[in-house]
């Protein structure tokens, strides 16, 4: 089991304590694709996965979702949160074992989430009056944070009877800084072209890339996020999805080596659990 290196009280303290960045925003990463960032204003919490729902799901089945990093802390713990952003219904991204207690916890938290699965949303009986639904296009706004919804393709564009997209990446611009969140998707054709052409700070990209066997959708390789990263030209390209379910993960190692491809200018930042990651402007 890797362990973060961070986590329980010591880093529920680091996120939660009152001295907020002067400027700039702090990230943790929380393993698989959740993050938290904090600015001066507030705190936005996106894609968190913080149980053993899935392990405790698939435990008898043919494929078992063994975690591969513990931890770092639980949902309950998240008393201040602001925004918690959803990318899609995977309970890895939109987990049962962490959403509940953390709306429980943080009062004034609103769930941001595809309009597209707004009713699987309902089905886990989280408070219809915290859900912001959106689609490609949107935009939310709030403790200093906006925030533009974007198509991810996982790893088809699918749709719903209404057209709206169950798979969003976040666009995320706070205290003069721009993120890109992808959740989860493939780099489809398109892509950098959506993302547009003002600078970037920070790519969150996945690395796991797709295989079959897995019996899951699949997103961008290591190589793939690097191409991306290449073409956008962030300052930081961090990957994700990885070192969480021992059937569905990566080395980073991959990442590393393809990351020596990147121009000048764009840094490769590997994050560990738990730790915490200033970004200046």
């Amino acid at each position: 089991m890797i362990e973060p290196v961070r986590s329980g009280a010591e880093l529920v303290h680091e996120i939660e304590e009152p001295v907020a960045p002067t400027s700039g925003l702090v990230v943790w990463w929380t393993g698989q694709s959740g993050f938290l960032i904090r600015s001066a204003q507030g705190l936005l919490a996106v894609d968190l996965y913080l149980s053993e729902h899935l392990t405790k799901k698939y435990q008898a089945s043919s494929r078992p979702h063994v975690r591969m990093t513990r931890a770092p802390l639980r949902g309950v713990d998240l008393q201040t949160v602001d925004l918690l952003l959803a990318s899609h219904k995977h309970s890895d991204h939109l987990d049962p074992g962490t959403v509940p207690a953390l709306l429980a916890a943080s009062p004034s938290a609103m769930l941001v989430l595809p309009e597209a699965i707004r009713e699987y949303a309902l089905d886990l009986d989280l408070p219809e009056d915290r859900l912001i639904g959106v689609d490609s296009g949107s935009d939310v706004r709030g403790a200093g944070f906006r925030i533009r919804a974007i198509p991810s393709a996982h790893e088809e564009f699918d749709r719903d009877s209404a057209g709206r997209h169950p798979y969003l990446g976040f666009i995320i611009e706070a205290a003069g800084l721009r993120i890109y969140h992808s959740g989860d998707t493939v780099a489809y054709e398109g892509l950098a072209e959506v993302l547009g052409e003002e600078r970037f700070d920070v790519l969150f990209l996945p690395i796991n890339g797709r295989d079959p066997s897995r019996g899951v959708s699949g997103n961008m390789t290591a190589g793939e996020a690097v191409d991306l990263a290449a073409r956008v030209r962030p300052r930081y390209v961090v990957p994700h999805h990885y070192d969480m379910f021992t059937f569905n993960t990566v080395p980073v190692g991959d990442f590393e080596a393809q990351a020596r491809r990147l121009p000048a200018g764009v840094e490769a930042k590997i994050l560990k659990c738990g730790e915490r990651w200033e970004i200046k402007p």
